[in-house]
């Protein structure tokens, strides 16, 4: 019943910036923990940000001073804005949601980040 749509990703040179969105349904948005992860060729999926109901915000080492996660619960959608991206960041990135009532999780389909010259 809730679905997860990623939007944002694409093809940028290094230094460069992409905003990625999650657009939530069928949720309560509020009462969610949501995480940002990725997957590159070859890689276990790894967490890169966090955010809580509380707006706390955790960062990956990878990730800290760079991405800014946050919510707008208005809107159903949480952000992942990527700044000076490199080459090492290239990844399959996957929204997740984590209902802090119920504690089921749920993924969505991911979008591709590509970072090259």
């Amino acid at each position: 019943q809730v679905q997860l749509v990623e939007s944002g990703g694409g093809l940028v040179q290094p230094g460069g910036s992409l905003r990625l969105s999650c657009v939530a349904s069928g949720t309560i948005f509020r009462l969610y923990t949501v995480g940002w992860y990725r997957q590159a060729p070859g890689e276990q999926r790894e967490l890169v940000a966090t955010i809580t109901t509380g707006d706390s915000a955790k960062y990956a080492d990878s990730a800290k001073g760079r991405f800014t996660i946050s919510r707008d619960n208005a809107k159903n959608t949480v952000y992942l804005q990527m700044n000076s991206l490199k080459a090492e960041d290239t990844a399959v990135y996957y929204c997740n949601v984590a209902n802090q009532l119920t504690g089921r999780t749920h993924w969505g389909q991911g979008t591709q980040v590509t970072v090259s010259s």
